[in-house]
């Protein structure tokens, strides 16, 4: 592709294609492919102008410049364009384009007819553009409620009624545009959360000849057979072949608890199976529908109000009643039309219902600025109630990539070869743990191909098969020792003391004797401490960190990183049974995980905050998900939800305080219904568009 250079600092570039615009699949199409070349951290596409903003990180051994420029020369903006659209790509740009388009007509056909068109054909107008509104408030009254719209059409009947045209215009023309920012806001915020819900499912087991091999999802096809294990995400829609499993749908149907599927059953890409697993006929491999069904779920879920945007729109209904109460009382006591109209031409209700979704909707967008996914606004009230805060250790706290440290083996097993059927074990499972040994199989060359029988996967404990029908397990002390009654070799218990104890233990164990100790180092996030001090000072009074780690280790992290308390060795069941506890008490409390552990805990809390490269599970069971590559982005949560509240109180105070000042000047005399209707829609505009702004 042809293009040019416009300017160019040190790690950025802006570059002109060779035409004179993108429509706005062509952009998608650019910023996809830019996003996706290894160093680029930014890239902004202008279909206007055909101009591309990429910031990149230079260093001497990547050479990113180098590597953009290059690719840029081989994109072919016509191939990738008609590959996104294959793959249903939705991009905001056309929501976007289309409001805009909306708002700017709405605006200059109001000021045409204003201005330009006689006062008979202007009447003409605003009769017929007055029966829509009319419309609603009569279907409202059948209803036998007094609502916004009955109010709404009375007072733009009155004045036209009264030959009062211009304020009749512009309050339909206010009225309007409040609708489209409303609807606006509301479509671009749930397309927003529905792009970061979608499925990011990268590889799954292919059936073939009876054997499972990994392959990228782009290779299946219709009618292929794959096997959905224990904790993972179902990336496409189909039928279950064999097997049987519990599967959370909670993404689409909004439904808490899993359903059994087995022979026969449909499964829907986006659920995650909880426990078992399946085999499934794939029905249907483009990714649109998935889509389609997470934004029809988010319009559709109460989950995406808060309780004070609930008890705002209720207020705004319960208060249309008073306004004509007032409206009759004014003119009772003044016999003045005009003054009883100006308490009629101002409500409290339009801005109550306006700004308040709107400063909802608009926090959820801006926390997917810093690639936080909340996926209701109650959360946010939540987030900003909540007192206590606990941690999972393992892959929150420390860094989701844990590593082997060394391979310590036992009786006449060789390490090498300990670590090939460790890894061959753990690569069915989405923990980090598990992607460390499989990871140093990897870098060691080891080769480990399926040589085991169906396996099975004990939450919190390990992994049990069958290997040329002896039995191997893998997992924890407890687990291995405890449950399974293994042995460790003979003469060899001193060499099993002697274990590094600044490590975590996986132990692997064949036939009930151990074979091998995986020692994994599991470092802590660098900012954790910082993290911790900062929750603290934004008004978290408990901060708690749970694990199934040794007492030792706990201790030794806990007292890194300046917990307030911790507990080891937990289960699954204890950390949901500390926070139900703990919400017994009167406190509200957030979990943070990553894992399938962590998934009743999840549930349990006032909110669960799940990391997003951990089990998929987690991420659907939680209710905001943190998909930046650090812990900031809690405080930075917890820093939005408080400022949410404070705007929606603000906006209660501004709203309350405006438009009860309008109605007593126009009640007093000084200001004609007119102006209190042009200062209530517009201070009702100017309200609602600064609740669409950034709250930090």
């Amino acid at each position: 592709m042809k293009f040019r250079i416009k300017d160019e600092i040190k790690g950025r570039l802006r570059v002109h294609l060779d035409r004179q615009r993108l429509d706005c699949d062509q952009a998608d199409s650019l910023q996809r492919f830019l996003e996706e070349i290894p160093g680029v951290y930014k890239v902004k596409v202008y279909e206007r102008t055909a101009d591309a903003a990429i910031s990149y990180r230079e260093d001497r051994e990547w050479k990113v410049r180098d590597s953009l420029l290059h690719s840029l020369r081989r994109f072919d903006l016509i191939k990738e364009t008609d590959a996104g659209e294959k793959q249903k790509v939705v991009s905001g740009r056309v929501l976007n384009k289309e409001y805009k388009e909306r708002m700017i007509q709405k605006i200059l056909m109001w000021t045409g007819c204003r201005f330009f068109l006689p006062r008979p054909l202007c009447a003409l107008r605003m009769g017929i553009k007055s029966l829509s509104f009319l419309k609603k408030g009569l279907s409202s009254l059948r209803k036998g409620r007094l609502e916004v719209e009955v109010l709404d059409a009375t007072a733009i009947t009155v004045s036209i009624i009264r030959g009062d045209y211009g304020t009749a215009g512009s309050v339909m023309m206010l009225l309007e545009i409040g609708e489209i920012l409303e609807e606006w806001t509301h479509k671009k915020s749930v397309e927003d959360l529905a792009r970061t819900m979608a499925i990011h499912v990268d590889k799954v087991w292919l059936l073939t000849d009876n054997k499972e091999i990994l392959v990228p999802c782009d290779r299946i096809q219709e009618n292929d057979c794959i096997h959905i294990h224990m904790g993972n995400v179902i990336p496409f829609d189909g039928l279950v072949e064999s097997g049987e499993a519990m599967v959370n749908q909670a993404s689409l149907t909004g439904e808490p608890l899993p359903v059994c599927k087995s022979e026969g059953s449909s499964v829907f890409a986006g659920t995650v199976v909880e426990e078992g697993s399946i085999v499934i006929r794939v029905k249907q491999v483009a990714g649109g529908s998935r889509y389609e069904k997470i934004i029809t779920m988010i319009e559709e879920s109460e989950k995406l109000k808060s309780n004070l945007e609930s008890r705002a729109e209720q207020l705004a209904d319960r208060l249309v009643p008073y306004t004509f109460l007032g409206t009759g009382l004014v003119y009772a006591l003044t016999r003045d039309v005009t003054r009883a109209l100006s308490v009629l031409m101002v409500d409290f209700s339009c801005a109550l219902k306006l700004a308040m979704p709107i400063s909802v909707l608009s926090a959820i967008r801006e926390a997917g600025k810093y690639c936080i996914t909340v996926k209701g606004g109650k959360f946010l009230e939540s987030v900003a109630e909540t007192d206590t805060i606990v941690f999972d250790k393992t892959g929150t706290l420390t860094k989701a990539t844990p590593r082997v440290a060394d391979v310590v083996a036992f009786g006449s097993w060789d390490p090498q070869e300990a670590l090939r059927i460790a890894a061959c074990l753990e690569e069915h499972f989405p923990h980090s743990i598990a992607r460390a040994v499989v990871e140093e199989a990897a870098s060691r060359d080891l080769h480990h191909e399926e040589m085991h029988s169906e396996v099975d996967y004990i939450v919190a404990h390990g992994i049990s098969t069958f290997i040329e029908d002896k039995k191997a397990i893998i997992g924890s002390y407890h687990f291995v020792f405890e449950d399974e009654a293994c042995k460790i070799p003979r003469g060899q218990k001193q060499k099993f003391n002697a274990l590094p104890t600044q490590y975590s233990h996986l132990y692997l164990a064949v036939e009930g004797k151990l074979a091998a100790v995986i020692l994994i180092e599991d470092p802590l996030r660098e900012e954790a401490a910082d993290v911790i001090h900062g929750l603290r000072k934004a008004g978290f009074s408990r901060i708690v960190m749970m694990t199934g780690d040794s007492e030792k280790t706990a201790a030794t992290v806990a007292e890194k990183i300046g917990v307030d308390s911790y507990y080891s060795e937990v289960l699954p069941e204890d950390k949901a049974r500390f926070v139900n506890e703990e919400r017994k008490k009167g406190h509200h409390v957030m979990m943070i995980g990553d894992g399938i552990n962590d998934s009743p805990a999840l549930s349990a809390a006032d909110v669960g905050v799940a990391i997003s490269d951990g089990a998929a599970i987690a991420r659907e069971i939680a209710d905001i998900t943190l998909g930046g590559n650090d812990l900031y982005s809690l405080i930075t949560l917890r820093l939005i939800s408080k400022a949410l509240m404070r705007r929606i109180r603000k906006n209660y105070r501004s709203i309350v305080g405006i438009n009860s000042s309008l109605i007593a000047m126009g009640v007093a005399g000084i200001i004609q219904p007119t102006t209190s209707a042009l200062f209530h829609n517009t201070t009702t505009l100017v309200i609602g568009m600064k609740s669409m702004t950034d709250l930090l």
